[in-house]
């Protein structure tokens, strides 16, 4: 987990991780200088649970180097994400590793419900039961929060490339590189949360990170990158979003049709 200013959201994040089924497990979060509360927050759960090991880094380097820092320290067989604003279900771990045990694979992602800064569910990310380096290839269909990969598998050698953004997506089409199948657990398993003004909402900043992901990755040229981008990318981006906000549409109709029914059970 990397952590920058997180103070608002960062002890949901927390719970959330240390709360899981799952229970052999280590919490390594590397903060990225907070200037906020962040720090009080951290030192409170390293003395409340030894599960929690946080590194307090010297400079603001981005998420990417502070979630390799951590990356570096871990001790266990996978490796899974969460940023300091998202949060997963109790059972996200279990059902996961339990998955990739039957599925005999390295890498694992899931789909996930996306909500506001009000904690309100919203939407739903659905996933495909299982992904190709082909598909990740044409854009980056892996929730980063839902993501786990087995070291024992593949190596301690994974990180994230050095740029400064869509360094998860880079991460995953170089492991899917080695093992050319993301096996995925459909039922959502964390929580999104979607903020106004994040990285990640201003699409149009990210075409720059998009093409460098083309070329750190594939050793494109840059006229490459961006033909890639222009002709392959945008497409299935463009389809993946649509498809996206018809299936929350769905979600949240049934939902609101399960709330009624409850309602009406109940009185």
């Amino acid at each position: 987990m990397p952590t920058f200013n997180a103070s608002k959201y960062l002890a949901d994040s927390i719970e959330s991780i240390l709360n899981q089924t799952y229970t052999n497990l280590e919490l390594l979060i590397s903060d990225d200088c907070s200037q906020d509360s962040t720090k009080e927050i951290l030192d409170r759960y390293v003395k409340k649970d030894s599960r929690v090991k946080v590194e307090y880094l010297e400079t603001n380097c981005g998420s990417g180097i502070a979630r390799n820092k951590s990356i570096e320290r871990a001790n266990g067989r996978y490796i899974a994400f969460c940023d300091c604003d998202d949060r997963w279900i109790p059972e996200k771990l279990e059902k996961q590793i339990a998955h990739m045990n039957r599925k005999d694979c390295a890498l694992c992602s899931s789909s996930y419900l996306i909500c506001d800064e009000n904690n309100q569910v919203t939407g739903i990310s659905l996933s495909p039961k299982h992904l190709t380096l082909g598909m990740m290839k044409r854009d980056n269909k892996i929730g980063c929060l839902t993501a786990i990969y087995d070291i024992k598998r593949l190596g301690h050698k994974f990180y994230m490339p050095a740029i400064r953004k869509r360094q998860d997506w880079a991460l995953f089409l170089n492991i899917m590189k080695e093992c050319q199948i993301c096996f995925c657990v459909t039922e959502p398993l964390a929580y999104y949360r979607q903020r106004k003004g994040s990285i990640s909402s201003n699409k149009l900043s990210l075409i720059k990170y998009n093409v460098d992901v083309y070329q750190t990755v594939f050793g494109y040229t840059k006229i490459r990158a961006y033909f890639h981008f222009l002709f392959s990318f945008m497409p299935t981006y463009l389809l993946k979003i649509l498809k996206r906000q018809r299936d929350s549409r769905r979600y949240m109709k049934e939902n609101e049709k399960g709330d009624e029914n409850k309602t009406i059970c109940k009185s």
